[in-house]
């Protein structure tokens, strides 16, 4: 054995932080990166040498976490992904006590918000030419359809069809997203509080189909 490598080394620690942690590490900082850029100036304009750079690491730590951008795009994705739907879960949670279209419309302007103020808008872009977040947006759609289901089935009206219902649901949040995505690129010019009542309203009317909402 070595006796020249010290012993925290020699057992995968270094500075205090495991092996683990400091690939754990390497991974966010390039994730953290890609998010930047993306915001910055667009998926296209993510590349591994330009993540590198900004995350002050070099090539190989890259390929240690991703065999490619795609890879990478996918990542931050998820990343992205997972915390909108963790903070509409969120709402959902706070806000049992309120008729469920209220919960709806609460979860709503979060949603705008969301995509207003912070990565989310990532979500909301134009993906088109990157098959791997064509893909992240259609696997969006059917969790974002699921989530709202599972939250519904306590409000259902006796009786609901449940082909009919995923057709109803899938429909108004596919309108919602592709809404979204046209206010994201500028092709609908309004305000948010706009778009929360347009929406709202939308979803009062699909609501009336499945809800057993009170007198």
């Amino acid at each position: 054995m070595d006796r020249s490598v010290p012993a925290s080394a020699r057992g995968g620690t270094w500075g205090g932080r495991t092996q683990e942690e400091r690939r754990a590490d390497r991974r966010a900082r390039l994730i953290a990166a890609g998010l930047d850029i993306w915001l910055e100036n667009g998926w296209a304009a993510v590349t591994m040498r330009g993540v590198c750079t900004r995350a002050g690491l070099n090539d190989r730590y890259f390929y240690e976490h991703f065999a490619d951008r795609d890879e990478l795009l996918g990542a931050v994705w998820d990343e992205v992904g997972f915390q909108v739907l963790a903070e509409l879960s969120a709402v959902v949670a706070e806000n049992l006590q309120h008729p469920a279209l209220g919960i709806l419309h609460l979860a709503i302007a979060r949603a705008v918000a969301l995509q207003s103020e912070g990565p989310a808008r990532i979500l909301f872009g134009d993906h088109a030419g990157s098959r791997v977040l064509e893909q992240r947006r259609t696997e969006l759609l059917t969790e974002s359809t699921d989530l709202l289901i599972t939250t519904a089935r306590p409000y259902l009206r006796p009786g609901v069809d449940e082909s009919d219902l995923r057709m109803g649901v899938l429909m108004g949040i596919g309108g919602f997203i592709e809404l979204l995505t046209a206010w994201r690129t500028g092709t609908i010019t309004a305000d948010a509080d706009r778009i929360i009542d347009h929406v709202s309203r939308t979803a009062d009317l699909l609501g009336a189909q499945y809800l057993a909402l009170p007198d």
